[in-house]
């Protein structure tokens, strides 16, 4: 074919690969004079190949995309059906295997959102592999060879239960022969990802049932086994496109292409403002990804939160630690949205290390998460700088709120929080009647710490008159002692969070 000139047109200039089913020529369209691949369906293919060969044509068509190989024309002569499609100049994505993280990030997003783009036209690709992506020498990825791409209308040109796809690459649902949705494209983007991130593919070996079957039933290793200081947020992007269940992984390639962003911390991270401080619209979720740090000295519980919190797209765990040195450590350095602190952790306890995140990291919300219920460790939590407080025998649905609650800039005390502290609640904050303002400054002062006598020497009254004023607030409060009535203040806006973090 080399030298010849299809449709007197196209002139072919070399040989650029050669499938199973196709050669891929450059070639010069002498109409527009520019240089252009053809794709030439080779002689004797079935009929399924065949069929999917124009199915590819039909595909691409329909999608224009910076990522996404474009396609010119779709023509024949002499028996010979080829298509014209971009020349795409460039490096396989192979040739960039093993990459650093800022690399599997930026690559990952790219092909991640072409992949959406895709997508929302109704259309899966069903082969997605390193041979099937190039990159541009401007760093721009191409995703290519839609040859399996499947549109939602079209038919099936495989008989059912038929796998079909690269095995190394194959959703469980491929290699189980079950109708696909784009979940399928999640999956293999996740081994892609791996591969790229660790230098090995997650499952591999030559005897192909064995493949397909690790596929269906054998967990991923954790890529952090090759690669120790890979970032956690970043594995836990991976693995959670990894999830055998296509409902577990992210529920589409938008928010995986977030997740990744917001992986690895940018060099100017720390100088900016993680997220806006105003509050934000809960309904809203698709529209960010909410970091979320996670320290806890009890193993299972904290692999269990990071678990949980990993099945929603709206966060991604960026870090986990065991004790608050630990913690503190990353947290300075990773500046998460949320963190979820244990109080009571070896080494230095939760309780040790807020006051340096609400000096170091001002930015950095923190959502108390323990089982201890007393007022004087809520008190000392809140005026540390914690922004919530929540009890570990909250239900699942609880934690989400209040770390929405707390990440949107509101304070949180969860249920059987305020109702340890203030008993008989039996007026609503409407019914509240309101603290002067002797009575709001003795709370305030009480919940900074100070006891009665030095409150009594900062307001200038006698102790007496003072005792008077914080029972007078203990009864607007419904409280039973003093650092409940201090909480309840709080909790109904008479103290503000401000106000209580600057004692």
């Amino acid at each position: 074919m080399i030298g010849k000139t299809l449709r007197h047109r196209y002139h072919i200039e070399s040989l650029l690969g050669e499938g199973s089913t196709a050669a891929v020529y450059l070639a010069r369209d002498e109409r527009l004079n520019r240089v252009v691949a053809l794709k030439m369906l080779l002689p004797h293919v079935n009929e399924a190949a065949r069929k999917r060969f124009f199915q590819e044509a039909q595909s691409v068509a329909q999608l224009n995309h910076p990522g996404i190989m474009g396609i010119y024309d779709m023509d024949e002569e002499d028996g010979k059906a080829f298509l014209v499609v971009e020349y795409v100049e460039g490096k396989q994505l192979s040739e960039y295997i093993p990459a650093p993280a800022h690399e599997v990030v930026e690559l990952g997003r790219q092909i991640a959102e072409a992949l959406q783009y895709a997508h929302d036209r109704q259309i899966i690709h069903r082969d997605i592999k390193p041979a099937n992506i190039m990159v541009t020498p401007t760093g721009q990825i191409k995703i290519m060879d839609l040859g399996l791409a499947l549109p939602r209308e079209a038919k099936r040109v495989t008989a059912a239960g038929m796998i079909i796809g690269t095995p190394a690459y194959l959703s469980p649902e491929q290699a189980q022969g079950l109708a696909l949705d784009y979940h399928t494209d999640i999956y293999s983007l996740g081994i892609v990802l791996y591969e790229l991130a660790t230098g090995e593919l997650p499952f591999a070996t030559d005897d192909i049932p064995a493949l397909l079957l690790q596929h269906v039933k054998q967990p991923p290793p954790s890529p952090r086994k090759y690669v120790p200081d890979l970032p956690l947020a970043l594995e836990n992007v991976i693995l959670k496109a990894l999830e055998k269940s296509p409902s577990r992984r992210f529920q589409s390639c938008e928010a995986m292409a977030k997740a990744l962003a917001v992986s690895i911390r940018s060099e100017s991270a720390a100088d900016q403002p993680t997220r806006p401080s105003q509050p934000v619209n809960p309904h809203a979720d698709e529209q960010r990804v909410t970091r979320v740090y996670v320290a806890d000295d009890h193993t299972v519980l904290r692999r269990s939160l990071v678990s949980f919190i990993g099945q929603h797209d709206q966060y991604v765990v960026i870090g986990e630690a065991g004790d608050g040195e630990s913690a503190l450590r990353d947290i300075l350095s990773l500046s998460p949205d949320v963190v979820l602190l244990d109080l009571n952790m070896p080494v230095k306890g939760g309780l040790d290390i807020l006051p340096n995140i609400r000096a170091e990291a001002p930015r950095v919300r923190v959502l108390v998460l323990t089982g201890r219920d007393e007022e004087w460790y809520i008190m000392r939590a809140l005026r540390a700088g914690a922004h919530g407080y929540l009890l570990k025998s909250s239900s699942e649905e609880e934690l989400v709120d209040a770390i929405e609650k707390v990440f949107s800039g509101q304070l949180v005390l969860g249920r059987g929080v305020a109702e340890k502290v203030v008993t008989g609640m039996l007026r609503g904050p409407e019914d509240q009647e309101k603290l002067n303002d002797l009575e709001r400054q003795a709370l305030l002062l009480i919940a900074g710490g100070y006891e009665n006598d030095a409150i009594a020497e900062r307001m200038g009254m006698s102790l007496t008159d003072l005792i008077e004023v914080i029972a007078g607030a203990m009864d607007k409060m419904n409280a039973k002692d003093r650092y409940a009535a201090a909480l309840q203040a709080v909790r109904h806006g008479e103290i503000l969070l401000e106000e209580l973090h600057g004692q």
